[in-house]
């Protein structure tokens, strides 16, 4: 049995700063996520694009601001249970909860943060024949461009007329040896000067473009070695080594739905008046995964609801005992792991 302060269901960017916030208030953290390492979407969606709206960092990779937010939050020493999803949930006489995951894996918590983003991520699949079995041991299709490295110099053909579709054929254009992207439409539905960039490389020969089609079959007995493609009445066949479906994402809350929550579409109602806090006292939800009245769903506003969440947990498990909010450029930082971080103090010297 894990036993912790706060239970997080969810180890991306809000999650793993709720840890920070927690650990300044004296409030041990563990984290569960179905993913086999922290980050959530910035680390399994897009580790290398950048992200421009985080205050200080005109500009931070995805996967170097969770790499940042786990060095933050190392001196606390979180507790993480990976590749395992949150399933049930029990509410104890004391107030307190258990966890238990899909493998078994029981936690003991005084208070439950879902920081789950948008859910659980299942891309929406074409229905080609065979698909499961190519999908499997690297076998050549992939939903995620995870690391761009896995497509140097091979055969890409990707699939799609959204934004990751438009933005994955430009970034791969200069790391595969031969991208082809398929649409079944003319127009695409992303940002203009994508599309103008993508039109770009496709007038220089260095990425072809296939519209009004869509795949329809695999080749290859081991793994893809090449698509085939329906162009209006015609059929044509592209040699290929790997094949990138970018249809989308559908998010659900998987197992979290079934916990007695108020639910609002796909996500879970909190009171954002106060400390985020749900219809069952003692389990909030933060991020991505809440909703309330002016919500937005920016990785800034989810740091804004974990601080408050923390400083509701810590009223709740210390009644009557006020805690006086100090600026951690006072009071300094004092890790669970007895390390210190603190600013320089003023020389004091008189001045003859």
């Amino acid at each position: 049995m894990i036993e912790t302060d706060i239970l997080i269901i969810g180890a991306g960017p809000t999650g793993l700063f709720a840890v920070f916030e927690a650990g300044l208030l004296k409030l041990k953290c563990h984290l569960i996520d179905g993913l086999p390492q922290p980050g959530g979407q910035l680390t399994e969606l897009y580790p290398k694009k950048p992200i421009f709206d985080i205050p200080g960092f005109p500009s931070v990779n995805a996967g170097d601001l969770v790499d940042n937010l786990m060095e933050q939050i190392k001196q606390f020493q979180p507790g993480f249970t990976l590749n395992e999803v949150a399933e049930k949930i029990e509410k104890l006489e004391d107030g307190t909860f258990i966890v238990t995951t899909n493998k078994g894996t029981e936690h003991h918590a005084k208070a439950v943060a879902i920081a789950g983003g948008l859910g659980i991520f299942e891309p929406r699949k074409p229905a080609l024949k065979d698909l499961e079995f190519y999908e499997q041991d690297d076998r050549g299709v992939e939903y995620f461009v995870k690391d761009p490295e896995k497509f140097r110099d091979k055969k890409i053909v990707i699939s799609g007329g959204g934004d990751s579709a438009l933005d994955w054929t430009i970034f791969l254009s200069n790391v595969a040896s031969e991208v082809t992207l398929v649409h079944r439409r003319n127009e695409f539905r992303g940002a203009l000067d994508s599309v103008e960039k993508v039109q770009e490389l496709k007038q220089q020969g260095k990425i072809k473009l296939i519209t009004e089609a869509e795949v329809i079959g695999f080749n290859g007995s081991e793994r893809v070695t090449a698509v085939d493609i329906q162009v209006g009445t015609a059929r044509m066949n592209v040699v290929c080594d790997y094949f990138i479906p970018l249809f989308g994402l559908t998010p659900k809350l998987g197992p979290i739905a079934n916990w007695g929550l108020e639910i609002e579409k796909n996500a879970i109602k909190v009171n954002n008046a106060l400390d985020y806090q749900t219809n069952i006292e003692g389990i909030y939800a933060i991020g991505d995964v809440n909703t309330y009245p002016g919500k937005l769903k920016l990785i800034l506003c989810g740091f804004h609801e974990a601080t408050l969440m923390c400083q509701s947990v810590y009223n709740r498990l210390n009644p009557g005992k006020k805690y006086v909010l100090k600026y951690t450029t006072v009071s300094g930082i004092d890790g669970f792991d007895g390390s210190r971080k603190e600013a320089e103090k003023a020389v004091v010297k008189a001045i003859e």
